[in-house]
């Protein structure tokens, strides 16, 4: 299916359902996995030329039933029960009729509710007995449904080692005996805490896209909000659930001025702000507003919160920089990273100079986990081109361009550069 296509979103949406039924109904997560992907492949084939059915989560549903009866080599009795399971599961009270919304054929009123299978699918793709990186790629595999080859970008490691680490957090599943129901409340907080980063990394991925030709992928973006909703509302006193719906919608909200007609970036100091969606801006800002006067301080509150005074000033030159800077000290210490060391040098650039902005970059540069990637050359090109250095800031562009793999990210950087100094000899 093409980009853009509105059954592409709708099997996004329904994946994790029907995989959790049949998770739900069977237990064994690799196999269901396979069933649910090779009828993903069907509708895949199907569905552009026949039309989206009156109940594709039923449909997906019946099919993957069969591929899953056909793996186990099941007799006919066996399909005869697969088939019933597939109708009966979806002609409960609530279930999908002819005409209903996608949501609804999803078994969701609404599009949302705390009692989707999607959030068990998620505790279950955090099983204590996967590592914490296996749980994320799982997850992103399994529920969000990014291929592996965007996981590996995620995780910054070969295509091949991601997919044998997925295959083996199957397989440890299984062996565990690993049932479909939420965690235990001694293993919340654990699990909690990678389903909220695996929806960090999602909403990430779809905000600023590692590959393809656009600059975002909204559906991931609203996925990732979707479920983010559904997490904080199942879990309404986790600060660090609220802080990160509020993040996301904060976030989301400036996507309309982030791209020009041309799929070309927009940095945020250039954002028509008017564009800027008001009412994601007024939900995130209570929300995090909530969040900081009645739970502990995380590192989710706090990115949330700085996000939020961004969204303050009408114009950029009316940013309240030396706020955003006390609240990077905060996050540094609380969870330091070298993502937040780079993120709190602009910040320091902004309010004590460019100078005092390259001297904390200067710390990052032996940094494993920045080796050969892209942000810290942009970065350093900014402040140099803050600092009037437009030779430096065009070398560190280019420099830039030539390790980013998104093409919209290349293309803005090279547009940078060539502003400074001319077309690159690239």
């Amino acid at each position: 299916m093409s980009s853009g296509d509105p059954a592409e979103g709708l099997l996004r949406e329904l994946t994790p359902q029907v995989l959790g039924a049949l998770v739900r109904r069977y237990g064994n997560f690799a196999a269901c996995e396979d069933a649910v992907q090779e009828a993903l492949i069907a509708a895949a084939a199907q569905w552009p030329r026949q039309g989206i059915p009156s109940r594709p989560a039923g449909w997906l549903l019946t099919v993957a039933s069969r591929r899953l009866a056909d793996q186990l080599r099941s007799d006919e009795a066996r399909r005869r029960r697969e088939e019933n399971f597939a109708r009966d599961g979806l002609d409960r009270p609530g279930a999908a009729q002819p005409g209903d919304s996608p949501a609804a054929a999803a078994g969701l009123p609404g599009g949302e509710t705390g009692g989707d299978d999607t959030l068990t699918l998620l505790f279950l793709c955090c099983h204590p007995e996967l590592t914490p990186a296996s749980q994320i790629a799982l997850t992103l595999r399994a529920v969000a449904g990014l291929s592996t080859a965007e996981i590996a970008r995620a995780f910054l490691v070969p295509e091949a080692t991601m997919a044998q680490r997925i295959s083996r957090a199957k397989q440890r599943i299984a062996a565990a005996g690993a049932r479909f129901d939420p965690p235990p409340p001694g293993e919340l907080p654990r699990r909690l805490q990678v389903v909220l980063h695996v929806l960090y990394l999602m909403f990430n991925e779809g905000y600023a896209a590692t590959s393809g030709p656009a600059a975002v992928r909204p559906e991931l973006t609203g996925e990732a909000i979707r479920l983010a909703r559904i997490v904080h509302r199942s879990l309404p006193a986790e600060g660090e659930a609220a802080g990160l719906l509020a993040l996301m919608l904060l976030t989301e909200a400036r996507r309309p001025a982030r791209t020009r007609p041309d799929g070309a970036l927009v940095p945020l100091a250039e954002q028509d702000r008017s564009a800027w969606d008001r009412a994601l801006i007024k939900e995130g800002t209570a929300l995090v507003t909530a969040t900081l006067a009645a739970a502990p301080v995380g590192p989710y509150q706090l990115q949330a919160a700085i996000a939020a005074v961004h969204a303050e000033a009408a114009q950029a030159s009316q940013t309240d920089w030396r706020q955003i800077l006390a609240l990077y000290n905060l996050l540094s210490t609380l969870s330091p990273s070298p993502v937040v060391s780079l993120n709190r040098a602009v910040a320091v650039a902004m309010v004590r100079g460019p100078a005092a902005g390259l001297a904390e970059l200067a710390a990052l540069d032996g940094n494993d986990q920045l080796a050969g990637q892209h942000r810290l050359a942009a970065v350093r090109a900014h402040l140099l081109e803050l600092a009037g250095d437009a030779s430096g800031a065009a070398d560190q562009y280019r420099l830039a361009a030539r390790r980013v793999v998104s093409a919209p990210e290349r293309r803005h950087l090279l547009d940078r550069a060539a502003r400074l100094s001319g077309p690159s000899p690239d």
